[in-house]
């Protein structure tokens, strides 16, 4: 009797509590044991890692078998799961991020404004002073333009590797032309000033021809590098396209050290000769220039080594913060190229004399006059006896 009356309160006992606790909570609770809750896995951002298989099938012939082989390769993959912004800006270390800052479009804007002036400026001043040669120089100034035209196009389309790899070339290049311009001034200033046309036992054609020569080999090795430094290529690719770039920028200063040194040389004997002050002569102006212009490039190539020293994965205050580029490289090298405005060698050499003969040229000369005065020796000592040469 009495387990009958506790197996009646029990079953009363659940009764009740099923009306307490209704169907819906009774078969929350029933799920909540049963069913463990649902997690999200964040998506994987940046480049990650897939393998890919490869089958190779196997040979066999009448005296070898080749079984088949399957090769894993590991292969880079980007995942973007940031949406661009209308310029197409996503972080810096994200998928598809090729700027470490937001890039100013009115910055860029307003340098390809200045360096068109001074392309505009430069052409005038070539053909008023009637200096083909000068066409370098307006190279130098219209590679600045086109370099900060596409660096404004490339902040509007920030998902371009193509339009920024167009930037990148200009700009890393273009003081190139700067240096080579600066060697042809040297070596016409030292045709037309210095009365041994020499320096060192130099002559002035082969002094420009040499630095030219040196500063087109500058010129390949840091186009190979800056396109092998293109944003979309693999890490591995651009670390070696910088390093190769850098080895380019350094070969580069090192030959404006020693070619310092030789218009220190020039400087030295042409102030033995002239009596006058640096600045009060025409040529001391523009061997100015020169430093000043020198020294501007020597800027910006340090600039560019220590931005590039940390490799490809540094994100350095030279990197993330434009200011420096504007200040470091964009700013000097307008100053550079303005130096040349300023103080023009088609207003400091005049005349004929400061168009100097190429290197071929020169040596074309040479070889002529030296067949010239055999043949006038050999006909003098066949004919008259007289000793000497006749140059026509």
């Amino acid at each position: 009797m009495l387990r009958m009356c506790f197996l009646s309160l029990a079953s009363l006992a659940s009764t009740l509590a099923v009306q307490t606790i209704g169907p819906g909570a009774a078969l929350e609770a029933r799920q909540s044991q049963t069913v463990p809750a649902p997690t999200t896995t964040p998506a994987p951002t940046g480049v990650i890692t897939t393998t890919k298989y490869i089958t190779i099938d196997g040979q066999t012939d009448s005296h070898v078998t080749i079984p088949g082989q399957t090769i894993a390769i590991a292969i880079p993959t980007c995942v973007q799961t940031i949406t661009p912004d209308a310029n197409g800006y996503v972080p810096p270390g994200t998928c598809g991020a090729i700027w470490n800052y937001y890039p100013s479009f009115r910055a860029a804007v307003a340098f390809a404004a200045l360096f068109a002036v001074l392309v505009t400026v430069h052409i005038w001043q070539a053909v008023a002073y009637k200096k083909r040669w000068c066409w370098v120089i307006i190279m130098a100034a219209i590679w600045e333009m086109m370099a900060m035209t596409f660096r404004s196009l490339s902040s509007k389309s920030q998902q371009s590797d193509g339009i920024f790899l167009v930037f990148q070339i200009f700009i890393l290049l273009a003081p190139l032309w700067v240096n080579a311009f600066a060697y042809m001034t040297l070596g016409r200033m030292i045709y037309y000033f210095h009365p041994s046309r020499a320096i060192l036992g130099i002559p002035a054609v082969a002094i420009a021809a040499v630095f030219v020569f040196l500063d087109i080999a500058s010129f390949v090795i840091q186009l190979v590098g800056g396109g092998m430094a293109n944003p979309s290529a693999s890490p591995e690719k651009q670390q070696l396209g910088i390093h190769i770039y850098m080895g380019g920028i350094a070969c580069q200063q090192l030959m404006i050290v020693i070619f310092v040194g030789l218009c220190i040389v020039f400087q030295r004997q042409m102030q033995r000769a002239d009596v006058r002050r640096l600045f009060s002569s025409g040529w001391g102006q523009l061997l100015c220039a020169l430093y000043w212009a020198l020294a501007m490039i020597t800027v910006r190539i340090i600039y560019r080594l220590v931005e590039f020293s940390g490799g490809v994965g540094d994100y350095g205050a030279l990197k993330t913060e434009e200011v420096y580029f504007y200040v470091l490289e964009a700013l000097p090298m307008f100053l550079a190229l303005a130096s040349f405005n300023a103080i023009h060698p088609g207003r400091v050499m005049t005349d004929s004399e400061s168009d100097m003969p190429g290197l071929f040229t020169m040596t074309r000369t040479r070889i002529m006059l030296r067949r010239g005065k055999h043949l006038r020796l050999k006909e003098a000592g066949d004919c008259d006896g007289q000793s000497g040469w006749e140059m026509r």
